[in-house]
Formats: C-alpha cells, structure tokens, sequence
C-alpha cells in the first residue's frame, strides 16, 4: 500500500530499459483524477496505540476533496436521467467542497455552476469556487430551513427559475451515497485486503458514511463497524444542533424550524456508534496531525481523526481503521491554522493571564445570563431584575434551546441588553413594553480570552458603556462592561 491503480479511462505504463522504474498513470480527462486515493498509515499520532491505522486521504481526489467523488457521480446520474443537457446549469446550496466538485466537473463538461454558500464559509473556498469559474451567492449562515433566505430554498428557486437549470440536492441524492457503494468503500476493502474492523468518517450529508459503510458492511458480512464522528453540538449525535466552528460536518439545527429534517442520503442504520468531538479537539487534532504526521487536513478530518484515536484506545492490535480525511487543511489556512483567528475565537490562550481578556473572566459580574430572543422588553427587564442583575451586567439575547444560563455560539446571539438599556426603552412608552427585547440591545463586541486588553481597546480605552463578551473556545463564557 498504496497501489498505483488501473484508471478506468486511462492506463498504466512503465518506462522501458529502466530498471526499477517507478509505473506511471496517465489519464485521459481530469475527471479520472477522481477516486484512488491513498491509504496512509498513521505512525507517530498512533504510536502508543494497538491497532493499526490508516488515513484515507480523501484531498488527493483532483478537487482536493471527498465530494469530487458524490458531484462526479451525481452529473452523470443527472445526464442518464436527462436531467442535465447541454448548456445546462449545475445549482446546489453547499458549504463549499461539493460546490468545488461540482465547478470543476461542469467546467471539464461545458456547464455553468451556480453555488449558495453560507457567508460563513471558509474564504479559501470561496475563492477556490470562484476559480474554477462557478458563480457564487453568499447567503444567510443560520436561519430557519422553512426560512426563504435558507440555503436550500435559495438555492432552488434558482433552480426553478433558470431554464435548464439542474439542482443537485446532494442531501437528498441516490447518487452521493452511491458514488461510495461504487469506488470508496471497494478501495478500502481492497487496500487493505479485506482487514479492515472498523471505518471512521464524519458525517455531512451522510453520503460518505453511508455508502463507504453499506459496502463495507456487506463485503464483510456485517463485521465491520462503522463509527460516525460528529461535532459535539451536532444533532446526529445527540447534541442541541447549536452553531459551530467545524465546517461540514454535522447537523445544526435552528430552534425556529417546524421539523428536523435529515438527510435522505444518510442511512442511520448503518451507523453502530458516534463519537462526539468538541470544536477545540477537532481543531487542534487538525493541526497536530499536521505538525506531527505531515498531514495538512482540514477541521472536519480533524473531528474524525479524534474521534478515530479515542477509538483506537479500547482496540488491539487484531484491528484495522480506516479513518477518512474528507479534504486538506489548505482550504483554512486563515482560520484553524491561524494562530490570531484561534486566539480571537478563545482556542488559544496563553499560559500568563495578566493583560488578557481572560483575565476579567475572575470578575463577580462575569458571568453569563441568556434569555430567548422571544421575549419582550417588559419579560426581559423582569427576569433581570429576578436575577439580581446590577444595573451593568448584561444579559444576551439569544436563538432559545431551553438553556437560560450557559456558554452560547455568538452566531446565535440577537443583542445583548443590560437593565438601563432596557428601563430606557420602558421609559421611552408604554407601546415599547411588548416590543421584541433584542430590538432595543447594546453594542458589545466578542473577544478571545487570550487577546491581549490593549489590542481590544486601542490606547486603553474603557469607557462605561464597552461591553466585551469573553469567548472561551469559541462560545461567550463571560462579559463584562466598562469600568473593570
């Protein structure tokens, strides 16, 4: 392992008279570059660890990542079915790696591609979309799916609109799965000779998952086990569906929908455990894979990576894993490797204190109060005043998962609201005591706990009125007003 692999279009040469001369693939299109990826055994991350293993790298696949696999197949299936013609145009709502499939496969076959992604994605992957010639709409980040600015809604009314237009729906597509059944789950079986005990993938759409398992399942008779590795807030696995930091994988769920709809494309049945994995051990598996492996990998493979070695932990050496590695770390290069974007999101945080945010988290009145962002002026300056809130504290206003007190994705935060902001809109009326809370918040802004004071507040600044929410690993764990 790794072999050098027959192309189903292209074929393989040796260079003659050349003794020991390494076997070289040539292909035919670039659409051939898809699939085939490496097994790569991990060593050093594994080293105090039984069993053996190995690293599907899916960022080998010409587009860098694991959906080139699912967009291949899902155009060719959309071609037999006469779903796309000539000039046609490939649509689909995505956070970025199956939009780059999708582009790049559209632009080798002579379609226009037309991508939804959330304002939130990585600008590595925007540019990469904007490359590959694909026309991008940024849209809202986290609404509600029956929402019209969602996703999936815009990007089907687009679809709707533009005649011979395609929409991929690759949550919903035979086709994701598919593509898996065909090519991933068979290469693993044969890479690693039938050994393999267990598969670990995260979990999106759940198309990977699926169809890599559902092959592997049933050329093992069912021995194999297949272990979903899902973000900790993640719905899959049993998390409230809050917003997070790991692009990809897992299902965030907005508390304003009708229903939890999941994709069709994921079979839960197949899944015999999920492992739950923070943003931070996602993030920082990433980098360490990195730094000690040689990996470059992206924070989705960075969640299947943890949640691999942990599994790893109560195995022995008469196992196997497999562990795929969706895409590469070169898509984040601005976020999880970047030591000031982790600092200010509160991943990174030095050992000394002293001058840092962190350092107000000792504060009495750093603590953190939610209330829904449904309830009114009058029900906010109420359950304040309950609280025993002083005049400063504040108070967030934030999407109600049945949580009053805790740590909140500032993604989901409305505004934030303190008893005097909100005693001056009572003053200001009568009219303005039913009024949505939120509608009457103060600026804050969101800092890490390891951002040196100084920086946040140019020339020592500290007026009464600065409000500062203190993230720790990426959630407000504290806030604190002026006058610290």
């Amino acid at each position: 392992m790794p072999r050098n692999n027959l192309s189903a279009q292209g074929f393989t040469r040796t260079e003659a008279g050349l003794p020991g001369a390494a076997a070289m693939t040539v292909h035919e299109s670039v659409l051939d570059g898809i699939g085939n990826t490496p097994l790569v055994r991990l060593t050093r991350l594994a080293a105090s660890l039984r069993p053996r293993i190995y690293a599907k790298l899916e960022f080998q696949n010409i587009g860098g990542s694991v959906k080139d696999r699912a967009a291949l197949s899902m155009i060719r299936a959309a071609e037999r079915d006469g779903l796309l013609g000539p000039g046609g145009t490939v649509v689909e709502g995505t956070s970025g790696n199956t939009g780059v499939g999708l582009s790049l496969v559209a632009a080798h076959l002579g379609y226009r591609a037309v991508v939804f992604a959330p304002a939130a994605t990585a600008a590595e992957k925007i540019r990469l979309l904007r490359a590959y010639g694909a026309e991008v709409h940024l849209v809202a980040d986290f609404v509600p799916r029956s929402h019209p600015d969602h996703l999936a809604n815009r990007a089907a009314r687009f679809a709707e609109a533009t005649p011979g237009a395609w929409l991929a729906q690759q949550y919903d597509n035979p086709a994701n799965p598919g593509a898996h059944v065909e090519s991933t789950g068979p290469e693993i079986w044969r890479d690693t000779d039938g050994t393999v005990t267990h598969l670990v993938a995260s979990v999106g759409t759940g198309g990977t998952i699926t169809g890599t398992g559902r092959f592997l399942k049933q050329a093992s008779g069912g021995s194999v086990q297949v272990v979903a590795a899902d973000p900790d807030h993640s719905a899959y696995g049993g998390g409230d569906g809050a917003a997070k930091y790991v692009e990809g994988a897992g299902h965030a769920v907005h508390p304003d929908s009708a229903e939890d709809i999941w994709p069709q494309a994921f079979d839960t049945s197949l899944v015999d455990r999920y492992v739950r994995v923070s943003d931070k051990e996602s993030i920082l598996s990433a980098r360490k894979a990195a730094r000690e492996e040689g990996l470059l990998i992206g924070g989705t493979a960075g969640t299947a990576l943890a949640a691999a070695l942990r599994l790893a932990a109560e195995l022995d050496e008469s196992h196997t894993i497999v562990v795929i590695i969706p895409d590469s770390g070169r898509n984040y290069l601005s976020t999880y490797f970047d030591d000031g974007w982790l600092t200010s999101a509160g991943f990174l945080r030095p050992a000394a204190a002293d001058g840092t945010a962190g350092s107000l988290l000792s504060s009495p009145a750093a603590g953190v109060h939610i209330l829904p962002v449904s309830c009114t002026v009058s029900e906010a300056h109420t359950e304040l005043q309950r609280r025993g809130l002083e005049d400063g504290e504040p108070a967030f206003i934030a999407l109600d998962r049945g949580t009053p007190f805790g740590s909140v994705h500032p993604r989901e935060v409305a505004a934030a609201v303190t008893l005097g902001s909100l005693q001056a809109a009572l003053s200001a009326g009568p009219s303005q005591a039913q009024e949505p809370a939120a509608r009457h918040g103060v600026a804050f802004t969101a800092v890490g706990t390891g951002e040196l004071l100084a920086d946040v507040l140019p020339d020592g600044v500290r007026a009464d009125g600065d409000l500062l929410a203190l993230l720790v690993d990426g959630r407000i764990a504290g806030a604190v007003t002026g006058g610290w």
